[in-house]
């Protein structure tokens, strides 16, 4: 059973009738929307027909990391009332839970550049996504690339969407040759800082070495968190 209720709740969702008719007129889009939104998950189920809106169509999404490629498939899966391998599935290195009627696909870019290279024209997709797209490293580039080139030259139908929380929309916009660029406005909260220094000094990462006291301080501090606030904890370790 879908959950419409938190579907709905997404604030994404307003952006998705601009965003099907930039796909309808040009066949590309830069998709920019704060964190929280829904764009890593409503927006591929509604591409891909799944939310009793528009045509059945097999969406592939694009993810820079394995944990993020599986959460994401995860999570569409259960808004949809489903597991993991039905509608929506993902596939990573070494793991692939995907089945006969899966619409939506959840890859990493790695899977997707090699995917590129065995078949280029990725017969059977009909929308790629590439989520976190300002995260600038080797296979992200290489797999905006191919599948501009693909659509230039063997497959002009394919549609395809950049999106990102913050990126560089009229850069993209411009590598996407003028695609039109559609946003989706977050909701804003009260933040309250708190500082919550260690007790000793920890040394920064270096490399996969990290001091062992910045898990066990991260890890007290989310006991605190927890302890004091009611709700949810998001933790971001950035270069960890």
């Amino acid at each position: 059973m879908i959950r419409s209720d938190l579907l709905d709740q997404l604030p994404v969702r307003s952006a998705l009738p601009g965003l099907r008719t930039a796909l309808d007129d040009h066949g590309v889009a830069v998709l920019v929307a704060p964190p929280g939104t829904g764009k890593t998950t409503l927006v591929p189920l509604a591409l891909a027909g799944l939310l009793e809106e528009g045509p059945a169509r097999r969406v592939v999404v694009a993810e820079p990391r394995r944990i993020a490629a599986r959460a994401a498939a995860r999570r569409m899966a259960w808004l949809l009332g489903e597991k993991p391998g039905e509608s929506v599935g993902y596939t990573v290195r070494g793991e692939r839970v995907v089945g006969r009627h899966t619409r939506v696909e959840v890859v990493t870019t790695g899977v997707l550049v090699q995917r590129l290279q065995r078949d280029q024209e990725l017969a059977g997709v009909d929308v790629v996504v590439l989520d976190e797209c300002h995260e600038r490293h080797l296979d992200a580039d290489t797999a905006a690339a191919f599948l501009w080139d693909v659509r230039q030259t063997l497959r002009p139908e394919l549609r395809l969407v950049a999106a990102s929380a913050t990126t560089d929309a009229q850069g993209w916009a411009r590598l996407l040759g003028g695609a039109p660029v559609v946003e989706a406005r977050g909701t804003a909260y009260p933040v309250e800082v708190v500082w919550a220094p260690p007790v000793r000094p920890v040394r920064p990462p270096h490399g996969m070495r990290v001091d062992p006291a910045l898990p066990a301080h991260v890890a007290s501090v989310v006991r605190r968190a927890l302890d004091e606030r009611e709700g949810d904890v998001l933790c971001f370790l950035p270069g960890v």
